[in-house]
């Protein structure tokens, strides 16, 4: 399945010509993966994609290797790149390994965040909560991007931290899914708010507890997309 795209779409994937030009365009790619746009399986042709995001070859090869190394893309013998499909099996892996990981964040960040960070981080779950209202995939996921980015800061493990943000890649276009369910998001909501209580509480092992049963519950939600979407 080769990338379809209209023009408006190609404007979006632009990117500036400045420094760290490698880093926009993986960040573009990730966007767009995260998003449905490259759904899963789909062929990532290198021509078709300097053209859209206005870049050359070389930058758009590093990037694209950063994104294999994520394993959010995969190379096929004979067939070139294409955005990776999650597999049952490797989603509950990955969600294990995630709540143990969120788990460890959250004690972290009762035991060491600032008020402000407490505070800050507050008002990330009030702006997903905003997000869930009016459901747009890049909204969310910025939206969700900056509350993790406060919760890991406040954690205070960057070896944690550069785990985390990496399973959160992997899982995004998952996410996005999941929670584009009303019913879903209301609850995701709901979770994060008792989360939010605990760690105001300064209670390790309660905010221990609920943030793993949060990733669980989402990792339910997610084994259930895939099982939806390979009967």
């Amino acid at each position: 399945m080769a990338l379809m795209t209209s023009t408006s779409d190609d404007m979006s994937m632009k990117v500036q010509t400045l420094p760290g030009l490698r880093e926009q365009v993986a960040e573009r790619l990730r966007m767009a993966i995260a998003t449905g746009k490259f759904p899963a399986g789909a062929r990532l042709i290198e021509r078709e994609l300097c053209e859209m995001m206005g870049v050359s070859r070389t930058s758009l090869r590093e990037a694209l290797r950063e994104l294999q190394a994520d394993g959010l893309i995969t190379l096929q013998p004979n067939k070139g790149l294409s955005v990776s499909v999650v597999s049952e099996e490797t989603a509950r892996s990955i969600y294990e390994v995630r709540a143990m990981l969120e788990g460890l964040a959250a004690r972290l960040f009762a035991r060491h965040s600032t008020a402000e960070q407490m505070r800050e981080l507050r008002q990330s779950v009030d702006r997903l909560a905003e997000v869930y209202d009016n459901f747009s995939s890049e909204a969310f996921i910025a939206a969700k991007t900056h509350f993790y980015d406060v919760l890991l800061e406040g954690a205070g493990n960057p070896v944690a931290a550069d785990m985390l943000r990496r399973i959160h890649t992997r899982v995004s276009q998952l996410r996005v899914v999941s929670l584009s369910s009303a019913t879903r998001a209301q609850q995701s909501i709901r979770e994060l708010r008792e989360f939010l209580d605990a760690l105001e509480q300064r209670d390790e092992e309660r905010a221990w507890q609920v943030c793993v049963a949060h990733v669980e519950a989402a990792a339910t939600a997610a084994l259930k997309t895939i099982g939806a979407k390979n009967p």
